[in-house]
């Protein structure tokens, strides 16, 4: 039997995605000590009440400090003031998981895995997607050969502008950046050992660019290597309805067969005099409902917490997660220039 023992653990910033992380570290049997750092002290003071930390902080610095801190969960916003955190909780010999994206330039992505190297420290990116029971049954299906060989590969994406509202306040980066590289980072997975070749991308918007330079939406189109093809459509204007509801259409088209999954949420429907109709378990990451989560959010942290407690490998490590930002990256350049960005 595998050696067991508790670890600690500690969340900077425990807002919506942060809360959940929070709250599945606290219910994890593999964690000893959790530690919050949050700025907001009403909302700290929530959290830490929810899940029993140990210690709360406004300032994340001193969790670097505490040596007794085995792991680091990051996700905190705005997305680009990430990557500091994610630097010196590794040069603190700390493993981490971050929020995508895992750095905002591709020399600091190389940077934090050369640390994650010396250290011999696990560092992974939350791609929430592959712990999702559809997702990981394409990914399977795929790579078992089911349907032969892949030759088309399509993914559209959206979710409400209530989270996008959110988003574009916080930060300048695109539907690729932020919805995109799920997709991308799912149909890459996917797809392995292909590796992608060119890239193509279109932007519009009609709603957001009223207000700020944010678009309301982007498809991305990339060649792998061997012909295979992928389409991945990101917006984040649906009308507001369930909150932070997200709906996606994959299809999956291959020599000897096809996959199609519909993940828009409309297997459970609840329609009342004051709401109208609604989708309970429509959230994104997945919200808690009574005793369990509607999401894979809380399996992708305990896969994460035990990758750490039990020496084990991470499902999504940097180095995948940087090729996610190379072809996300190039993605925007094709939008900007109206060109097709070749990788390799």
């Amino acid at each position: 039997m595998q050696d067991f023992r508790q670890i600690n653990v500690a969340v900077i910033g425990a807002g919506w995605v942060g809360g959940i992380r929070a709250n599945a570290c606290a219910a994890s049997a593999f964690v000893d000590q959790l530690h919050i750092a949050e700025t907001r002290p009403e909302r700290a003071a929530e959290i830490a009440a929810e899940t029993g930390a140990v210690g709360v902080t406004g300032d994340w610095r001193t969790l670097l400090d505490n040596p007794e801190i085995d792991a680091i969960i990051i996700a905190s916003t705005p997305e680009s003031a990430r990557f500091p955190i994610v630097r010196a909780a590794l040069q603190a010999g700390k493993h981490v998981m971050v929020e995508k994206p895992i750095a905002p330039t591709p020399a600091e992505a190389d940077e934090a895995i050369a640390l994650a190297d010396a250290g011999s420290l696990k560092l992974t990116v939350g791609y929430t997607r592959r712990f999702d029971p559809k997702y990981a049954y394409i990914n399977k299906a795929i790579k078992s050969g089911a349907i032969g060989e892949p030759v088309t590969c399509l993914v559209s994406r959206n979710i409400t502008r209530e989270i996008g509202t959110k988003i574009k306040g916080r930060s300048k980066m695109s539907p690729a950046a932020m919805g995109g590289t799920h997709s991308i980072d799912f149909l890459l997975w996917c797809l392995q050992p292909r590796l992608p070749v060119t890239v193509y991308s279109q932007q519009s918007g009609k709603l957001y660019n009223r207000v700020s330079e944010t678009p309301d939406h982007q498809w991305i189109m990339v060649t792998m290597d061997d012909g295979t093809t992928i389409t991945a459509g990101s917006g984040w204007i649906l009308p507001l309805g369930y909150p932070q509801y997200s709906q996606s259409w994959i299809e999956v088209i291959g020599t000897d067969g096809a996959l199609t999954v519909d993940d828009t949420h409309r297997d459970i429907r609840v329609n009342t005099v004051e709401h109208s109709i609604r989708y309970p378990l429509s959230s994104m990451p997945g919200e808690p409902v009574d005793h369990v989560f509607a999401g894979a959010m809380v399996d992708e942290t305990k896969h994460f917490i035990e990758a750490v407690a039990l020496d084990r490998p991470v499902l999504v490590t940097a180095r995948e997660a940087r090729l996610v930002m190379d072809v996300t990256m190039a993605a925007d350049r094709s939008a900007e220039t109206g060109e097709a960005v070749r990788l390799r």
